[in-house]
């Protein structure tokens, strides 16, 4: 429905409103189309399902129980066709089924990430390949913070597996693939785009998810998400849904950071962090972090820093934000000496601080 002013100014314009009404050219209405800046998406992802899927793995995760245990479903499965099997395996094998999850393998021998929720409290992680061949798993090492953990199986024959992608390159609105084993159904694949970076959706300190549309149910966690070069580009990890099931918010942990953690737990099974002992908060310039809290006997304290500093760069590296100094202080080893620029009192100055082990508390 047309209003008065514009009525009004298609009078003044010249355009006769009487018996012979003059037709306007669309061309001076609209704006002139322009190419799109990006070639259309894929016609079919069969050819990127081929290729990576067989390295995508669903996790079942048991515990052993006596007869006195309440055997308890979990709740992926539960109004889900594969509720009747878990019942029956249950009965079978007198097990406590934890839940189903996925994962994928990274390495040709069986070296396999997926989420630390996945396979923690497990007696015994069952791993399933596509082709429905099973192994038993073991333990790596969990990482509670980041919520990532490695599980390693022993094949005779070398395993398929994928790699790496960059996810510092991923932009959003870039096409995505995401596999794993919703509700525990089997091998599945979604896809969609990134419809977000940078996500803090208040899980631990290290919040810094890619945001997907492509639907992510509960069992795809510890599923991969690929590029279309078939590169695992994050870790499917969480979703946000009222009512349990894919609404379109997805979240997955950039490789970015997987991959040292990853990398850490296969060394030696465990994250060493680094800490100061000192509690931090934003500023609303984002040109640096607030010094709110220094504990009494910290490195912090001991290096010099001060409630009200404002921390500007660690190690020569800009820190913008409280989020960032946490992570570049966790990502130091335990134990080094870092140099810390610090505005106080509107004056500069570099402390030289001593990094200390994060305590198990903090994590």
């Amino acid at each position: 429905m047309r209003s008065l002013p514009a009525m009004a100014a298609l009078c003044s314009s010249g355009l006769s409103m009487g018996s012979h009404t003059a037709h306007a050219d669309p061309s001076t209405l609209f704006a002139p189309a322009t190419p799109i800046v990006a070639a259309p998406g894929p016609t079919s992802f069969a050819p990127l399902v081929r290729k990576v899927v067989p390295a995508v793995v669903n996790i079942a995760v048991t515990r052993d129980s006596d007869s006195s245990t309440r055997k308890k479903l979990p709740s992926a499965v539960k109004g889900t066709p594969l509720e009747r099997r878990f019942r029956e395996r249950m009965r079978k094998h007198s097990d406590e089924v934890l839940g189903a999850g996925s994962g994928f393998i990274l390495d040709p021998s069986g070296v396999i990430v997926t989420n630390g929720h996945v396979v923690e409290d497990a007696d015994k992680i069952t791993v399933a390949l596509a082709t429905g061949k099973e192994y038993n798993a073991r333990l790596i090492g969990i990482d509670d913070l980041t919520d990532i953990a490695v599980i390693k199986i022993d094949s005779p024959t070398p395993l398929p597996f994928v790699e790496w992608g960059d996810s510092r390159l991923v932009q959003v609105g870039d096409w995505i693939m995401a596999a794993g084993n919703p509700f525990g159904l089997g091998s599945s694949v979604t896809a969609g785009i990134v419809s977000a970076r940078g996500r803090d959706i208040g899980t631990g300190p290290f919040d810094d998810f890619l945001q997907l549309d492509a639907p992510i149910n509960p069992g795809n966690s510890g599923g991969p998400t690929f590029n279309l070069a078939g590169q695992v580009i994050a870790l499917n990890t969480a979703i946000v849904s009222p009512t349990g099931g894919s609404v379109g918010l997805g979240f997955s942990i950039p490789s970015e950071i997987v991959m040292p953690v990853v990398n850490a737990l296969q060394r030696e099974g465990r994250i060493d962090r680094g800490w100061l002992g000192a509690t931090l908060e934003d500023i609303t310039t984002h040109n640096g972090t607030r010094v709110a809290e220094v504990d009494r006997n910290g490195p912090a304290a001991q290096g010099g820093l001060k409630r009200g500093d404002i921390i500007t760069a660690m190690g020569g590296e800009h820190m913008d934000t409280a989020r960032t100094m946490i992570r570049a202080v966790a990502a130091a080893h335990p134990n080094s000496t870092v140099q810390i620029s610090v505005q106080r009192q509107s004056q500069p100055m570099t402390l030289t601080i001593h990094v200390g082990h994060r305590p198990l508390s903090e994590d």
